[in-house]
């Protein structure tokens, strides 16, 4: 079975075919940094690490561009309040998004552009639409976009300029042609980061960056755009306008938008003030738990983030390592079923809920059989979702807890126990494991002595 992808733009799923034979590119939308990162972000990186894995053990050559926004309104903003750098903000912003990242067991995109350093490809950009009559210079210095003179806008989000239009006659902008009209280069302002062009000091609209980078990155046409579906309209149907007037070629040819994260029916978001951080969930549950979690609803499907949820994540999980614990990994079996219905759930979309069903029927057969060469595949399958990266023991052993127990205090009581027990001092011994089972660990004794792990 080829690979199928749902394609915003034509709302149906088309088997994808790459511009260059085994090469693919792809861009996505990534975190504008003033803040911590939140789950909602955290999904748009697990998607797409997903997505690229996969594309890659289909044997493409993936280059994958991730931009970071680096100025910004909201970053303005933050600095002032903070009475810092706007640098010295975002540098820090960035190192606590990789930070997460890493944890997370995402894998950093090939090139991952800033704002900030394609400054003179944005002004050189701006320059050719406003030479071929696509964009105008306002009386305050602001450089729009005329978005009547791209007779395509709407063709992403399938909504009609008349539509559009009227719904924007309320805003009132005297600087504007037409109400619809977006900006592309803001004229500078007291206390405000600057860059020079030929219409006077300022910096770029949040749209021109993703169209400037994106191009120079991957060319002017490439395979994939990605992001949030909340950057549909009006980011990336700005960025078709802008883009394609601009280098008169078609710009993406698959468009992909996952679902949000939503917490009682609303959307997550900063602006909303209803966002988890990635590093507060990390506290209490394990990375892995968390990307079990998001991959368990397909992509383009909202999650709705619950402690229950979450939960059922992390006992979903722990079933997939309890097949492998104690077992043998060997060279993965070749060519089964089960690899067969994997990279068949994989290519239907990316259909992760599904692919995630059948690690379940191999980790059945492993439970039942205990062949190496299995455990083998289900470790190959499973880091293709980026899960069971770590050994059992390892994982069992990680899992965040509030307990104030450390490793060397579990192992010198296990120590105590094992003593009491060859002294026949069996309440001591009792009362030991009743004291580590308080505290969430669970202690496997065997032949070959006692194993533990956090509940």
């Amino acid at each position: 079975m080829s690979l199928k992808i749902y394609n915003t733009e034509t709302r149906q799923k088309e088997t994808f075919t790459p511009i260059h034979a085994n090469k693919v590119g792809m861009y996505v939308c990534g975190v504008t940094v003033y803040d911590l990162c939140h789950i909602g972000h955290a999904r748009v990186m697990v998607v797409f690490d997903t997505v690229v894995r996969h594309l890659r053990a289909l044997n493409y050559d993936v280059t994958y561009v991730r931009n970071i926004t680096d100025i910004d309104d909201k970053i303005i903003k933050r600095a002032l309040e903070n009475a810092e750098s706007i640098q010295s903000l975002t540098t820090r912003m960035i190192a606590e998004m990789h930070a997460d990242e890493a944890a997370m067991n995402v894998v950093r995109p090939d090139i991952e552009p800033k704002a900030t350093d394609y400054i003179g490809e944005i002004v050189a950009m701006i320059e050719v639409l406003i030479d071929k009559g696509f964009a105008y210079k306002s009386a305050n210095g602001d450089v729009y976009f005329k978005v009547n003179s791209y007779q395509d806008y709407g063709r992403l989000s399938g909504k009609k300029l008349e539509d559009l239009e009227a719904g924007a006659r309320i805003e009132i902008n005297e600087m504007k042609q037409d109400p619809m009209d977006f900006v592309l280069w803001k004229a500078s302002k007291p206390n405000e980061p600057s860059w020079d062009s030929h219409w006077g000091q300022g910096r770029p609209g949040w749209h021109i960056e993703c169209s400037a980078m994106s191009t120079k990155c991957l060319g002017n046409h490439f395979d994939i755009h990605g992001g949030g579906m909340d950057l549909s309209f009006p980011h990336h149907e700005n960025e078709i306008a802008q883009s394609e007037c601009a280098t008169g070629e078609h710009y993406v040819n698959t468009w992909m938008h996952c679902g949000f994260v939503r917490i009682d029916d609303e959307k997550m978001s900063k602006s909303l003030n209803n966002f988890f951080t990635i590093r507060e969930v990390l506290k209490k549950f394990h990375p892995e738990v968390i990307r079990y979690f998001l991959l368990a609803s397909h992509y383009r499907s909202p999650v709705n983030y619950s402690q229950e949820n979450l939960e059922l994540a992390k006992t979903s999980v722990m079933k997939l390592y309890s097949a492998l614990d104690g077992l043998m990994v060997a060279e993965p079996s070749m060519d089964t079923e089960f690899e067969a219905d994997f990279r068949a759930a994989m290519n239907d979309d990316f259909n992760t809920p599904q692919a995630l069903a059948v690690l379940f029927e191999l980790a059945k057969e492993i439970n039942t059989h205990k062949l190496p060469g299995l455990v083998g595949l289900l470790v190959k399958l499973a880091n293709q979702l980026g899960l069971l990266e770590q050994l059992p023991e390892v994982f069992f052993k990680s899992q965040p807890t509030d307990s104030e127990l450390t490793e060397q205090d579990i192992e010198q009581l296990i120590a105590e126990r094992k003593q009491a027990r060859l002294n026949k001092d069996f309440s001591r011994s009792d009362a030991i494991r009743l004291q580590l089972t308080e505290q969430g660990i669970e202690l496997l004794d065997s032949a070959e002595g006692t194993q533990w792990r956090r509940a």
